[in-house]
Order: C-alpha cells, then sequence, then structure tokens
C-alpha cells in the first residue's frame, strides 16, 4: 500500500511538473517571458544546442504555443488565408491543421500572432482581425468571429473599390491599421481577451466558450499592435492596454494626440484609470507588471520607455501618474524582461542600435552593449536563472543576467535566411536581411525558435 501511494504521489508531482512546463500563450506561462524550466545547459558545442527537429513554415513573425506535448503555430500563406498547425513536440510531426480563407498582405507580410491554448481549445487572432476557437481534439472551429469589421473597421484584404472614402495610410485600406493587426490573446477565466481597436471598441471579452460577447470598452485611441498584459494593482487584477500616440508618416492628416496607457476592470471592462501622455508612434510591446502598483511600458522609434504608478485614492478612484520616462531604454516589439530588480530589453530602432540593455528600476541605465553584440528586435526567456535570448537576426544567445556588466556564457549561429528576394523592397530596407523577430517558446526542455521560412526545435536542458 505505502509502495501505491509513493507512486501515485511521484506520479501526481510528474504530472505537475510537465504541466508547469507548458509555454500556453504568449510570453509563456505567465505572461512575462519567464519559464520554470530547469537544467539548463551551461555550455553549447560550436554549432549551438542540439537541433532536434525543424519543419517548414510560411514567411511572418508569428510564434508557437506548446500544451501538453503539442505545439501550436497559426502561419500563413497570404494567398490562401491563416492556416492553425498542430505538431508533436518530440518529433516534430505535423498532427493537423485547419485554414481558412483570409487572403491578402501588408508590409512586413506574413504571420504576426501567437495563440493561446487551453484544455480543449486553440484560440487564435489572423492579421484581418479573423478570431478563432478551434477544438483541438475535433481540429475544427467551435466559433469565430472578427475583432475588427464587427466594431466598425474597414476589411484591410477587401479590394481597393470597396474600401470607399476615406482611404489613408500606407497602401490605402481605408481604417485598417497599416501592419494589419497583430493580437497574442488573452484568457481570464472563462473570458477570452483581445484588443479590437476598431473604431466602435478598444479592448472586447468574450465568452471562450461561445464566442458571445460579454464586454467591450469604448475605442481607445490611435492604431497600436499591443495585446494586454494582467497588472496587479493593490492585490487586484488589472488588464492594461497601451495605444499609440499618432502615426504622423502614416497618418499625415490626423489629427496629432498621445498614445493612452489603460487600466480595465478583467470581468466587467470597466475603465479604472487612464494615463494619457505616452510617446510612442507605433506602440507594440504590452506593458509589463513592474511590482508595488507600477507598470512600465517601453517602445521602440527612439521614444524609449515610462514608468507610472497607479494610486487608488480616498474616492474608491484611482490615479496614474508618471515616475519617470526615459529615451535610453526600449523595445520595438517586446516587452522587457524583469529580473531581481532591473529591467533587460532589446533596444534597436530603425535609427539607434544600443542592443541588450539594463536599467534599473528608478530609470538608471546600466550598461548597454551597442552593437558588440547587436540585439534588435529578437526575443528573450528567463529560464534557471539565465536568459535565452535571440538577437533578431541569425543567433541564438545564453546570457548571465548581471547588473553590472553583460555577461555571454553561450552563442551560435543557427538562422539567417533571408525575408525576401526583392533587395529594394521596403521591408528589406527598413527591417534587414534576416527579420527572426517571433517570439521563442520554452517546454520541456525544447527551445522553439523560427526564422523566415523554418521553426526549430533545440535541446537546451537535460
Amino acid at each position: 500500500m505505502v509502495r501505491k501511494v509513493l507512486f501515485a504521489t511521484l506520479s501526481l508531482c510528474f504530472s505537475m511538473l510537465v504541466l508547469a512546463q507548458d509555454w500556453p500563450q504568449y510570453l509563456g506561462p505567465d505572461r512575462n517571458s519567464i519559464s520554470p524550466q530547469k537544467n539548463l545547459l551551461r555550455s553549447w558545442p560550436n554549432e549551438g544546442p542540439e537541433v532536434l527537429w525543424s519543419v517548414d513554415v510560411g514567411i511572418g513573425y508569428g510564434g508557437a504555443v506548446v500544451k501538453d506535448g503539442k505545439v501550436y503555430l497559426l502561419d500563413r500563406d497570404d494567398e490562401i488565408g491563416d492556416i492553425m498547425k498542430c505538431y508533436d513536440l518530440n518529433t516534430g510531426e505535423e498532427l493537423w491543421k485547419f485554414q481558412y480563407d483570409a487572403p491578402g498582405s501588408v508590409m512586413f507580410p506574413g504571420s504576426r500572432s501567437v495563440p493561446i491554448v487551453d484544455e480543449k481549445h486553440v484560440y487564435s487572432c489572423g492579421p484581418y482581425g479573423d478570431l478563432y476557437c478551434i477544438d483541438i481534439d475535433m481540429h475544427r472551429p467551435v466559433w469565430n468571429v472578427n475583432v475588427w469589421t464587427d466594431f466598425g473597421g474597414d476589411p484591410g484584404n477587401a479590394p481597393s473599390e470597396e474600401q470607399g472614402e476615406g482611404q489613408s495610410g500606407f497602401g490605402g485600406r481605408g481604417n485598417f491599421p497599416i501592419w494589419a493587426i497583430s493580437q497574442c490573446p488573452l484568457i481570464y477565466g472563462e473570458l477570452l481577451i483581445v484588443a479590437s481597436q476598431a473604431p466602435e471598441a478598444g479592448v472586447v471579452a468574450y465568452n471562450k466558450k461561445t464566442g458571445n460577447l460579454v464586454w467591450k470598452t469604448p475605442n481607445l485611441g490611435n492604431e497600436s499592435y499591443v495585446s494586454p498584459s494582467i497588472v496587479r494593482i493593490d492585490g487586484n487584477d488589472q488588464v492594461v492596454m497601451v495605444t499609440s500616440s499618432t502615426n504622423s508618416f502614416g497618418h499625415p492628416d490626423a489629427p496629432k494626440t498621445m498614445g493612452n496607457v489603460v487600466g480595465i476592470e478583467p470581468l466587467t471592462g470597466n475603465i479604472l484609470w487612464k494615463f494619457s501622455n505616452w510617446n510612442c508612434h507605433i506602440s507594440a510591446p504590452s506593458a509589463v507588471d513592474a511590482g508595488n502598483n507600477k507598470v512600465i511600458v517601453v517602445g521602440g522609434y527612439e521614444l524609449g520607455a515610462l514608468m507610472i504608478e497607479v494610486k487608488k485614492q480616498a474616492d474608491g478612484n484611482y490615479v496614474a501618474a508618471e515616475i519617470f520616462r526615459t529615451e535610453e531604454f526600449g523595445d520595438q516589439t517586446k516587452p522587457p524582461l524583469l529580473i531581481d530588480g532591473y529591467f533587460y530589453a532589446q533596444y534597436g530602432t530603425n535609427r539607434k542600435r544600443d542592443g541588450l540593455t539594463c536599467m534599473s528600476m528608478d530609470g538608471e541605465i546600466m550598461w548597454k552593449t551597442k552593437r558588440d553584440p547587436d540585439f534588435n528586435k529578437g526575443s528573450m526567456i528567463l529560464a534557471d536563472g539565465l536568459i535565452l535570448a535571440t538577437d533578431g537576426s541569425k543567433s541564438l544567445y545564453l546570457i548571465e543576467p548581471n547588473s553590472a556588466e553583460f555577461k555571454l556564457i553561450s552563442k551560435a549561429e543557427l538562422l539567417g535566411l533571408e525575408t525576401t528576394s526583392d533587395e529594394n523592397s521596403i521591408e528589406r530596407r527598413v527591417g534587414g536581411n534576416n527579420q527572426n523577430w517571433a517570439p521563442i517558446a520554452l517546454a520541456d526542455g525544447r527551445l522553439l525558435i523560427r526564422d523566415q521560412s523554418r521553426m526549430l526545435c533545440l535541446k537546451v536542458a537535460e
């Protein structure tokens, strides 16, 4: 009997360990780029970690998620539409796929979002606003909506003659976002939360089982490429959303307004507070919970970072106030990592190359790698006390976080297939030859990493 109880206990612990090492959503289990993975390999051979398998994928920037030994990726073929693919984590075998019609292309074409998966369904949002709930056992949709056109948005992939008046921005797509919709859905209890950012809605919440609309906020400001995040304020969860300041290049005739950082009650959609002085005309990284009722927001385009503090007043209302802002720290595509009171981010923009940068909680810049080594739009994960980082181009790094200096442990060049054959395209001129910008994922000792044509599974832990 004792042996049976012991076996059952060990089995339960093992099951909990496996579940804890899933990577079920954008930025991992807690949506903060931190993994519970242990026993990370401290050294690599010259060629880098062992490649367990590789599969071909379409062009784009969408990352994978992992649950119960299965990998989910929203792939894309611009001539056809979006393709949800499911692979075996151990072998890379494609287990099933589901695709739907959503043809079209924008600047920096291809996929641009990360799914989220629970016990029964995988949810994803395509670049034209198609939000799907797919049964992971039946491999077919349970429900689908469009987070953009359902709330007054012009379809970004409609023929130009159907767009009507008011065409603006790069490419004349009405009010459709210049770089399409880049939403990574968030599950909160029974709700699926997405930033619609359409004319008639800002953030929206659906019943995750039925697709019924539960709540929506008003439009929150200018177009943005930010996904919602959860922060704790006075011990309570709040959804935080960031919108951009006016993009004067894409919308030269639009009124000039600042961006907003908005706190929302997750179950009702009630707006709790708003900070209306964020200056970044193309916001992409989600807000980060900095602890002690503080929120940090970062951006690119040489506009840096903003720290705000949210306080509850005697009357029960919340007020957000600026603590500091700096142009010496930022990240164009990902939120920063918070490690032992210090922030780490890849501050590479169209004109600035500060590389991996470390900043203290009060805004002091500790160090920058600049171009030696260069980091620009890559992805980072903290695991077992170390940072796994892509540099946005060709290389994978293993780094020891240290506020005093950049401490490199290992490096390998694994990626680097060029994004397009057109050397004169705006994508290559602005974004460079290699655009390995997708968020990486870590589960069960395996790192999932992609370039513009492949997804690799690497062994990074014992």
